[in-house]
């Protein structure tokens, strides 16, 4: 759910797409609703290739530590998969494209990410009290 809240400010390739496929012009390349639909399953894409093993190998990995170090490994971990996977999803050439990218996918992701260990530190602690 944060994940695709942080959609709500969209990345700069849908605000491009936007500015070259008008509403009313019916010779624009791509229709309104397929941007719509690709950010979609840009967001639907990235959580689970990325966000959920992060998250879960990021917990399994600093289960006896604190929600920082939880925090810290799923971070490398995403930072890694996602440096794996858009080269081969995008196949980009231009390392500045493919690093602008990646940046927007780790900010993103990271919100994200901290509302999962937080969920998940919060449910063992509740599960310990009890």
């Amino acid at each position: 759910m944060i994940l695709l809240l942080t959609y709500a400010m969209p990345p700069a390739w849908v605000l491009d797409a936007y500015g070259a496929a008008p509403v009313g012009d019916p010779s624009a390349d791509i229709p309104p609703f397929v941007i719509v639909a690709a950010l979609l399953s840009h967001c639907v894409g990235f959580h689970m290739l990325v966000q959920i093993p992060s998250g879960l190998l990021g917990t399994r990995l600093a289960l006896s530590r604190g929600g920082l170090t939880t925090y810290a490994a799923s971070l490398a971990i995403a930072g890694a998969l996602t440096a794996s996977a858009l080269p081969v999803a995008l196949r980009m050439e231009s390392l500045g494209d493919l690093m602008g990218l990646w940046a927007d996918f780790m900010i993103r992701g990271s919100l994200g990410l901290a509302g999962y260990v937080w969920m998940a530190r919060r449910s063992r602690v509740i599960a310990t009290e009890s």
